[in-house]
């Protein structure tokens, strides 16, 4: 089971992904748990290990009696790591998880590769705002909490759309621990990082919302990024979860900052032929390197170096999202033999018959029936190829 005892406290995890690669821990907000990063997690597993967890005093992880400090949570959060032999990570936090984050820049700079500190500050406001917020969960529990809360974690628009995703934020609010919840509370209440963030000698990340009423930038964020020595920082048009407002703007900025050295060599020549071969197979590869002569190698090195090495390595949009795009241009402009070898590519990795009626459908409306036409016919071909086999 995904426990761990750490600090005579049971705290549930998930590590996924592939072993070997750089770890990330994903540390969520006061009030949620670790399924906050849903969004982030399935694009950020092909570059990391994700780690995420449930902060002491919400979701399954247990909630002591007491409350908690945030040397404590810090500690957490080193014990988890200890416990699954995770010797350096990088560290993502948002709200109390960019606190934890601070703590650990400060204290345990060895440990991290890289720290992203999300609507966050380094002194979360006057102590009377969180003890009365703590009165206010110990007397009424989280339903007198939830409306304040939701109304800070989220934009006006957002909440009247009633994103499933703020739905989801809503009931686990309600069915975070009373207790576990006030104890972080007093955490938020104590922290005061100003003195000591220029301590923080780690990679920095700063990612503030303008819309995010708890932490704005003023005052919070750009403290920040101003006290971190060579920190940067990324503004989104969001609240204070603005990974969920702005998640895949939130997980382009995490990428591009964290991305591994190793996926992003000087010259990327030789990430492109790892790209190419991955999208399009190594039989085509290997023929169309047999087929370089002295003519045309500096056109292949070309397409390799930028098309496949530069434009299809950027973070910015998954490789089956690239994919259907290709297909899309590919049959809108008549060019049938690159169409055919994306079909054929596609179906053989994670391409479906379905997303090629999708991608031709969308044509027919946007580029014109006649090139749809001939797209059904090309790929109902391979398709049937493939059957066949």
């Amino acid at each position: 089971m995904p426990f761990v005892t750490v600090n005579h406290t049971r705290l549930f995890y998930r590590l996924e992904g592939r072993v070997g690669r750089s770890v990330l821990v994903l540390s969520h907000s006061i009030g949620t748990d670790h399924g906050m990063w849903a969004p982030q997690a399935a694009h950020l597993l092909p570059h990391f290990q994700i780690l995420r967890y449930d902060t002491r005093g919400h979701g399954a992880s247990d909630a002591p009696t007491g409350e908690y400090s945030i040397e404590l949570l810090g500690r957490d959060v080193l014990g988890l790591a200890d416990a699954l032999g995770i010797k350096q990570f990088a560290f993502c936090g948002l709200s109390l998880g960019g606190a934890i984050g601070q703590w650990l820049g400060i204290h345990s700079a060895d440990r991290l590769t890289g720290l992203i500190l999300a609507n966050t500050s380094p002194q979360f406001g006057p102590r009377s705002n969180w003890e009365a917020r703590i009165k206010m969960v110990s007397e009424g529990g989280m339903k007198s909490a939830v409306d304040m809360s939701m109304q800070r974690f989220f934009s006006p628009e957002t909440l009247a759309q009633d994103a499933v995703y703020a739905s989801a934020i809503r009931a686990v609010l309600l069915g975070t621990d009373p207790a576990g919840y006030a104890a972080c509370c007093a955490v938020l209440r104590d922290v005061d990082n100003r003195e000591w963030l220029r301590q923080i000698r780690v990679p920095t990340l700063v990612i503030a919302g303008d819309r995010d009423i708890s932490t704005p930038w003023d005052g919070h964020g750009e403290i920040l990024a101003r006290e971190i020595p060579d920190a940067r920082a990324v503004r989104l048009p969001a609240a204070h979860l603005s990974n969920l407002e702005r998640p895949r703007s939130f997980t382009t900025a995490l990428l591009e900052f964290l991305r591994p050295t190793a996926e992003i060599p000087g010259d990327p020549l030789e990430a492109g032929y790892a790209v190419r071969r991955a999208v399009l197979g190594d039989v085509h590869v290997d023929r169309a390197i047999a087929a370089t002569t002295d003519f045309n190698r500096e056109f292949q090195e070309l397409i390799t170096r930028y098309a496949w090495g530069t434009i299809w390595t950027r973070p910015g949009l998954e490789p089956r999202t690239r994919r259907l795009l290709v297909l899309a241009m590919m049959a809108s402009m008549g060019r049938w033999e690159e169409f055919r070898l994306h079909v054929h590519a596609g179906l053989m990795h994670e391409l479906e018959p379905c997303d090629l009626k999708e991608v031709l459908l969308q044509t027919a409306i946007y580029a014109g029936v006649p090139a749809a036409n001939t797209g059904f016919h090309i790929a109902s071909e391979e398709i049937d190829k493939l059957k066949s086999n």
